[in-house]
């Protein structure tokens, strides 16, 4: 019988497999139709929309500000179209970090299914975080929010920003949006084979969309209530945290033996839960609370009433004991399989019976002892036990639900 050649023959146009393929082309011929709009007059000013920031007002210059004019922004609906845009440029920059990095170093590493999925997953966050971090210290040390900390609740409703300001969280938006269309992109559907057991790797999108889902709940949130100022603090000090978890994942798997990065985003970890606390309560709890104006106006943007500031303060004490939840079982489960492999086995002595049968056996060479390793074990619930644990272990990352 002849062998059968792999076929070389493109996908159909349009197809599932084709649309996996292509998708950052495709994606890149989408955002160079909004570009090439602004060359012509016809379309310039719908796709002005798309690529440019929205909603500027310019303030003239004051006695301390005699030389320049300021420009500030405040938030529209036309803000959604420019969170598309840049949603599919977000998508591009994962594509290319993609093929151009994160592709290399897993052909060179040999990564399994499971890890190479968690490898590419630690790979584009720390890069965005990463990038978050640098560009979120930027705009609080040009606006000096480290010198004086009460710029987080004075002169509050905060509805004009600059245009870092109002960049940062139109980028910050249209990052976790494109973060839906790649759950698709990815191919999650995959299969892998675990001793006797098929587990999918689809299992893993429910944790992906309620990460997902906070945060563009809560930067959102921050950013339509004018909560801007607080919500760019508690962002640089959450994306800090995550960042040191996922490069430390990243070492991990390259090599095992490295631990120290995980014992000091444990430490981070909680102090980064406290710290976030203490801010919020300090702001939203004493700072606004003693406000002169606590009057709903949604034209000025004033949302500094006490029912939107519970809301606000159970929303994030749920968030992050949610997280604590989470963390506390990780290290639990953590510390329970240390202590199990540790743990000293107890050799059981064989016991030998008399009879034909046991005769057969010690002359075939088989022993009456039934080993513990579940890889031995001639029953098959037995591995596909163990084989949900090492999935259970692999797949668990608590530092990435917010």
């Amino acid at each position: 019988m002849a062998i059968r050649k792999k076929s070389t023959k493109s996908p159909p146009v349009l197809s599932h497999e084709f649309v996996l393929q292509n998708h950052a082309d495709i994606v890149s011929c989408v955002a160079m139709v909004f570009l090439l709009g602004l060359m012509f007059e016809i379309t310039a000013k719908a796709s002005i929309i798309f690529v440019t920031l929205q909603y500027n007002v310019t303030l003239p210059a004051t006695e301390e500000q005699a030389t320049e004019s300021a420009s500030l922004y405040y938030y529209g609906i036309k803000d959604l179209a420019t969170v598309f845009f840049y949603m599919l440029v977000a998508i591009i920059i994962h594509a290319i970090i993609q093929e151009y990095v994160l592709d290399k170093i897993n052909r060179r590493m040999h990564f399994s299914k499971t890890k190479h999925s968690k490898f590419n997953e630690s790979g584009q966050l720390s890069a965005f975080y990463l990038f978050s971090c640098i560009w979120g210290t930027f705009i609080l040390i040009s606006e000096n929010y480290i010198s004086d900390p009460t710029i987080l609740w004075r002169a509050y409703p905060h509805n004009l920003m600059t245009f870092q300001m109002k960049f940062f969280y139109i980028s910050q938006l249209a990052y976790w949006f494109h973060a839906f269309p790649e759950l698709y992109f990815q191919k999650t559907k995959k299969y892998i084979l675990v001793w006797n057991a098929i587990y999918s790797l689809q299992e893993d999108i429910p944790r992906q969309l309620v990460y997902i889902g906070l945060y563009l709940f809560h930067i959102a949130g921050a950013y339509l209530l004018n909560l801007n100022h607080l919500g760019l603090v508690l962002l640089v000090l959450h994306y800090f945290v995550e960042f040191l978890f996922h490069i430390s994942r990243l070492f991990y798997f390259s090599d095992e033996k490295y631990q120290k990065g995980f014992s000091l985003w444990a430490v981070l970890f909680v102090l980064g839960r406290l710290l976030t606390l203490i801010l919020s309560v300090l702001t939203v709890g004493f700072g606004l609370a003693r406000a002169e104006n606590q009057k709903l106006d949604f034209s000025s943007g004033n949302f500094n009433v006490l029912a939107i500031r519970i809301a606000v303060l159970a929303s994030i004490c749920i968030t992050q004991a949610f997280m604590m939840w989470k963390f506390i079982n990780f290290q639990l489960r953590r510390w329970r399989e240390h202590s199990t492999s540790q743990a000293p086995t107890v050799k059981k002595k064989p016991t030998v019976t008399k009879g034909r049968a046991s005769r057969k056996g010690t002359e075939n060479g088989v022993n009456g002892t039934v080993t513990s390793n579940g890889a031995d074990s001639p029953h098959p619930l037995r591995n596909v036990f163990f084989g949900r644990q090492i999935l259970q272990r692999l797949s668990l990352s608590p530092g990435s639900l917010l």
